[in-house]
């Protein structure tokens, strides 16, 4: 166990330093079995996190995000966090002013996100497998740079159906309905 744990732990650091050293623009943190967001991560990246325009923490176990990790990473334009178990996010998000997609998906969100519908750049969302029923569609209409949203395989009742079709501007991808039953 703590053998697995150190490895985990080495690969994290190699990647972190990689980016670090490659001057990369993005930094992939992805299936590092991550329950939180390093701290010590902060320090070593200090001298490159205006630089960091894409980050995937995909398919860790990470319950949250902090407002720390917002601020710090604040010229995102793609962050991947699907496969987590995350179900709200910061309100700081809306800082996030060159954001251009985000991948939620298969997490815990029960609502959709609504600081989401604060960052104007926000062209792609991606909540698939989630838990969502209401989706708040006037907020999401007036969203002028969304061009996809992904709601599949999410509970949302047949009223959003009928109140997001003509209201928005943008691909909405929904699971087929399913067939009322026969009485």
């Amino acid at each position: 166990m703590q053998k697995r744990m150190g490895e985990a732990v080495a690969r994290v650091a190699r990647k972190v330093n990689d980016t670090v050293e490659n001057k990369t623009d993005s930094l992939d943190l992805a299936n590092c079995k991550l329950m939180t967001f390093p701290i010590g991560i902060y320090k070593a990246m200090r001298s490159v996190t205006e630089g960091i325009h894409c980050i995937s923490l995909a398919n860790n176990e990470l319950k949250s995000i902090t407002n720390r990790f917002v601020t710090t990473f604040n010229q995102l334009r793609e962050l991947n966090l699907a496969g987590n178990y995350l179900h709200r996010l910061p309100e700081e998000i809306t800082s996030l002013l060159h954001l251009r997609a985000i991948n939620l998906s298969r997490n815990r969100f029960r609502r959709f996100p609504e600081p989401l519908a604060a960052v104007t750049a926000l062209e792609t969302i991606d909540l698939e497998e989630n838990e969502i029923r209401e989706v708040p569609t006037e907020k999401l209409a007036s969203m002028a740079s969304l061009r996809s949203l992904n709601l599949r395989a999410n509970p949302v009742g047949p009223e959003v159906r009928l109140l997001v079709r003509p209201l928005v501007p943008f691909d909405l991808l929904l699971s087929p309905e399913e067939p009322l039953p026969k009485a």
